[in-house]
């Protein structure tokens, strides 16, 4: 596994790029921050994975919107959620089989300003980073009675679905590193994991997970670092 060295987050938000490649798929949200590993295989994303690793080596992740017949595209494919996030490939694998096993480290979200047409296998944007200055640095925190909630919620959610939790590992976890294994672990539909995505904030998205989890009460689990 080959780790690429960090840069800090003044000098990530200043590389930002004008062009973006992006990785459509459903149910999948970076959020700032939040690591996300991935199994690259399809030819069209294994080319724009070594053409980012001799670039930015950013990603966009977004969500394509599958129900939506009518938002796609001439060639057919479906169109892309309004915002999505920035990842930063931060490990990089080539295996024997051809695969690539990669993860990406959230930078900062963005808006897609246009979808470029492009001769690439993969689709590309021109991203706006604008709205989301907000991801630079350190999240504001929660505060203590909208944590004390949160985990409150998550008690009852995880006993609702027969699931346990390491209840250490949670009272140990940060707000920031809390809410984002939460949001990516909770089998969330799309449109929620949207929502989580577009919160302006770690209060916001806090917020919105209690609500989805009080909402989801008989949903099923999933399993993740803070489940078992």
């Amino acid at each position: 596994m080959m780790d690429t060295p960090d840069p800090g987050p003044d000098e990530e938000m200043t590389m930002l790029p004008t062009v973006l490649p992006v990785f459509p798929i459903g149910g999948a949200v970076l959020l700032p921050r939040g690591v996300m590993p991935l199994n690259i295989f399809e030819p069209r994303y294994l080319a724009m994975v070594r053409d980012a690793m001799a670039g930015s080596k950013l990603i966009g992740m977004i969500q394509p919107r599958l129900t939506m017949d009518d938002d796609a595209d001439a060639g057919g494919r479906p169109g892309l959620f309004d915002v999505g996030c920035a990842g930063r490939i931060t490990e990089f694998r080539e295996t024997g089989d051809g695969r690539m096993i990669i993860a990406l480290t959230g930078v900062a979200r963005f808006a897609v300003a246009r979808e470029l047409d492009v001769t690439t296998p993969y689709r590309q944007v021109m991203p706006d980073f604008d709205a989301f200055t907000d991801d630079e640095g350190e999240p504001r925190p929660l505060a203590p009675a909208a944590r004390s909630a949160l985990e409150t919620t998550l008690r009852s959610y995880l006993d609702t679905q027969g699931l346990s939790a390491d209840w250490t590992a949670v009272a140990e976890a940060d707000d920031d590193s809390l809410v984002t294994t939460l949001s990516a672990v909770c089998p969330f539909d799309p449109v929620e994991r949207q929502a989580l995505l577009e919160a302006r904030d770690l209060p916001a998205r806090a917020a919105t997970l209690n609500a989805l989890m009080t909402f989801a009460q008989g949903a099923g689990g999933s399993d993740g670092n803070l489940l078992q």
